[in-house]
């Protein structure tokens, strides 16, 4: 009977990691309209800006998300969180983002540890283990814009 509940903990332990992983993946991005959507375009013809152009329409606020297991990213997280918010802008018609800025969150970690005792007539030994890995979160934010062909610069 010891065996069984050896492995039911396993399994528990198993399951409420892989729960907490996913959830750590899902990580919703937002969209607050300020404007009017043009027609939709391809999130390849929008363009970054870290400066706001002279002359542009403002459409939305955007936030997108990006979680990573063990270090904040690096740029693997950028790139994502760019590439989504460039999505977000498409779908309502941006030709521009200009950038708001980055911030690195830990969301959340994973553990787990294991541990054995043995007890004799005249002496007891026990021995733990554990470890932790962390989940961080990369949150970008920008505004969608658009800029009129005929203010864009070449």
């Amino acid at each position: 009977m010891h065996t069984s509940r050896s492995s039911l903990s396993r399994s528990t332990v198993l399951a409420v990691l892989a729960a907490l992983t996913l959830a750590a993946c899902a990580t919703p991005n937002t969209v607050v309209m300020v404007g009017t959507a043009h027609a939709p375009t391809a999130p390849t013809d929008v363009k970054i800006y870290s400066h706001p152009p002279p002359v542009f329409e403002e459409i939305a606020i955007l936030n997108a998300s990006s979680s990573s297991m063990f270090t904040t990213g690096g740029q693997k997280s950028v790139d994502k969180v760019i590439g989504d918010l460039k999505i977000q802008a498409a779908k309502l018609g941006a030709n521009g983002i200009i950038l708001e800025g980055f911030s690195d969150s830990q969301t959340g970690s994973l553990g787990t540890g294991v541990g054995s005792s043995s007890v004799s007539s005249n002496s007891a030994v026990g021995v733990g283990v554990g470890g932790s890995l962390g989940i961080y979160k990369k949150t970008g934010q920008g505004r969608a814009i658009f800029v009129p062909l005929d203010a864009m610069a070449p």
